[in-house]
């Protein structure tokens, strides 16, 4: 037994022990939103909604949504964070240093979100927060005197014309990291600086053997990818038998499930899989117990929390904000409800939505689990698809097959007759019979979605099928820009996008 990692571990059990919080999660929020207005009351946004008269009202979170407008990116940007980046105090005090640069899972370019040191501070609360969790499961102490292998995007900034830095909001978190944080944190800088992603997992590769590797976080397919070539460099067995100490994943912003078994694959020994929701907008949960990988809300962290009910009372039929939607607070929320989600954030995001839906697990614990993309709402002709339900689908149908698919992409395209189909392309290295695959997928959706069943006995005409290599997969994404460490890729695609695949496959 390492008595360094026993003392770490004895620290942070500690700490678990002092840290404790006797509010509800009602009052945690409300004195949430009570700091930001208060932070903010002399910016010009807080200026112009009344933050100040807002900060002495006894209804404080109601006047609030009556006050101050829901946002989408489009509005907050036109008339305030575009300002931002050439002027102080616009939505928050001061004037960012760094502009998160969004993956463009959603919208035809990069969004631009501010980053200010109260939001780079509160993602690190968070982190600590997370870390105070682990003495709930039983990790062996040689994990807390470990390395951390983070498998960002870019660290190596860009500079605006207006004298702020831009990149993904992973590499602007590398950037900050303080310099202590070089004793566990792996690559390092420099080979996290590295911009093109096939040179940087290279490097990643030949610095394996020197790294005492014992948790890795990243999204799943670029993680497994990265770990294959470090297994096939080395000419191992498993990635265990470089890193024997390896024990945990961190996965983020996608469902885990379809990698599980690849992942297996590739290891010698199980992995403890938590669950992170970390978006340019914010660290938002985290997972907090052995036993399930949904995520525990960040509620006193420099975020207050809205919930747009994902239904005929927030959205509509194509899953869009509706005029005047329900806005739910915590103390509102229903377990197993779709939620679009709202923020407000010491980053300046006021009634942001940021596009993601969630829903409550368990409200004890405040505990979520994201279901989706409100873009990514698959309703051309009522079929009334989340990836929730796909992504169960593909996980059903490829368990009973037999095979493991990873990836795949859907889009409701016009065949020649001008009807509607629904055209995916599934991502798999294994034999698949493409005719049998459909047809099972066809049925769960089927037996999963009434909705669904009633479309394709309607306007539905038909599914088609495609699979694709994994090679060809990542040669389509570094053919559209979308290769890296920290990219999401959409499942949802427009008409237009999925020919563009499908031109490609042939």
């Amino acid at each position: 037994m390492a008595l360094l990692g026993t003392l770490i571990k004895k620290g942070i059990e500690l700490n678990q022990k002092l840290q404790f919080d006797l509010k509800s999660a009602e009052k945690q929020q409300e004195d949430e939103l009570r700091s930001l207005l208060d932070k903010a009351q002399h910016t010009a946004f807080g200026k112009f909604y009344g933050f100040t008269e807002l900060l002495e009202s006894k209804n404080i979170i109601s006047d609030f949504k009556a006050q101050v407008p829901i946002h989408d990116y489009k509005s907050l940007n036109q008339r305030w964070w575009y300002q931002q980046q050439n002027l102080p105090d616009i939505t928050w005090p001061g004037k960012p240093s760094f502009f998160a640069l969004s993956s463009g899972t959603t919208g035809k370019s990069s969004k631009r979100i501010p980053i200010t040191a109260d939001f780079i501070q509160s993602m690190r609360d968070v982190g600590t927060s997370l870390v105070r969790e682990l003495p709930n499961y039983d990790f062996p102490e040689e994990l807390f005197e470990s390395e951390v292998l983070m498998l960002s995007s870019s660290a190596n900034l860009s500079k605006h014309e207006h004298g702020h830095l831009e990149g993904e909001i992973s590499g602007i978190n590398v950037s900050n990291f303080p310099d202590w944080y070089d004793h566990f944190y792996r690559p390092g800088k420099d080979i996290a600086s590295i911009s093109d992603w096939d040179e940087r997992v290279a490097a990643i590769v030949k610095e394996a053997p020197n790294w005492n590797i014992g948790a890795i976080a990243g999204i799943p397919s670029w993680v497994l990818l990265m770990l294959k070539e470090v297994i096939k460099e080395h000419k191992l067995d498993t990635i265990h038998d470089i890193w024997p100490n390896l024990t945990v994943y961190a996965s983020g912003g996608v469902a885990f499930e379809t990698y599980r078994k690849d992942f297996e694959k590739v290891s010698g020994k199980p992995l403890t899989i938590m669950d992170t929701y970390l978006a340019s907008e914010g660290f938002f949960a985290y997972s907090s117990r052995p036993e399930s990988m949904e995520m525990k809300l960040a509620l006193s962290h420099g975020y207050f929390y809205e919930f747009i009910p994902f239904d005929e009372r927030g959205v509509d039929d194509h899953g869009q904000i509706l005029d005047n939607p329900e806005s739910h607070t915590i103390d509102e929320v229903e377990e197993e409800i779709d939620y679009v989600l709202v923020v407000s954030t010491c980053a300046g995001a006021w009634r942001y939505v940021i596009g993601d839906t969630i829903k409550f697990t368990n409200k004890e614990t405040n505990e979520i689990k994201i279901t989706g993309r409100t873009k990514f709402f698959l309703n051309v002709v009522g079929s009334q698809l989340s990836e929730e339900k796909m992504d169960a689908a593909i996980l059903e149908v490829s368990n009973k097959m037999g095979v493991s698919v990873n990836e795949f992409c859907v889009a409701a395209v016009k065949n020649k007759e001008d009807d509607y189909v629904h055209q995916w392309v599934i991502v798999s290295d294994d034999e698949i019979s493409s005719d049998e695959f459909k047809n099972g997928l066809d049925g769960a959706l089927k037996q999963a979605n009434k909705n669904y069943s009633v479309a394709r006995n309607k306007a539905l005409k038909d599914v088609l099928l495609s699979k694709i290599t994994k090679d060809q997969y990542h040669g389509f994404l570094d053919q559209s820009k979308k290769k890296g460490g920290q990219v999401k890729t959409p499942k949802v695609m427009s008409e237009k996008k999925m020919k563009k695949l499908i031109d490609y496959i042939s």
